[in-house]
């Protein structure tokens, strides 16, 4: 049969060419958050990171429209993988009962999450960046706020509630979202940088939920 050498190497080509953008954006990426950690994300140009993969600036903004876009694309990963994470926790759980759940099990497999794209002590030390860096701290907590209000929406859903007419969706992430931030400071703060201790604290301080909630202290 003839082939139609115009047309036969378009699929192979088309792979190869997908694959060698997925490992410039990935070496880019890589290499931005070892600077961004080593040297300070405001200290560290665009022209750096060419430098260390040995590409162009033009190449570099083919990919990240700015150094934010870098810090936080990693970021997207995680958080894409917490929200996935609680798509699929059973429906019979409650919405903090889901919450938890689904945010100590993204912890569990942050790995996953990364797809080998950077090594999980490097996306934890950018973590630590985003937390100490006053600029990206800003960004952070304005996207916290879009994903909390995504998250209200997906709790609503699970419990057929209208979250325009039923306080009790944003109620409920909002305080989970407050344990999570107090517990990514209190991690930033600390001296373990690892999964496991932010995955413990966080554990820790979702147990105070209810009790702080609960009528009187005293």
């Amino acid at each position: 049969m003839a082939i139609d050498e115009r047309t036969a190497p378009t699929a192979p080509v088309a792979g190869l060419r997908e694959r060698k953008k997925r490992r410039t954006r990935g070496a880019l990426l890589r290499a931005a958050l070892v600077l961004f950690v080593s040297r300070g994300y405001e200290r560290t140009t665009v022209d750096e990171i060419t430098a260390a993969v040995a590409v162009s600036q033009r190449t570099f903004f083919r990919y990240f429209a700015n150094k934010e876009e870098v810090v936080f694309a990693v970021q997207d990963l995680v958080e894409s993988h917490f929200v996935a994470e609680l798509h699929a926790r059973p429906a019979a759980e409650g919405p903090l009962e889901a919450l938890r759940s689904a945010v100590l099990a993204a912890w569990d497999t942050v790995d996953d999450a990364l797809g080998g794209v950077v090594p999980v002590d490097l996306y934890m030390r950018s973590y630590r960046l985003i937390e100490s860096t006053p600029a990206l701290l800003a960004v952070h907590l304005r996207r916290s706020a879009e994903l909390e209000e995504r998250i209200s929406r997906l709790i609503a859903a699970r419990e057929g509630l209208d979250v325009e007419a039923d306080p009790r969706p944003r109620v409920a992430v909002a305080a989970f979202f407050g344990v999570m931030r107090v517990t990514g400071r209190l991690w930033g703060r600390g001296g373990d940088t690892s999964v496991e201790a932010i995955r413990r604290l966080t554990d820790g301080y979702l147990d105070g939920i209810g009790p702080a909630l609960a009528g009187r202290w005293h």
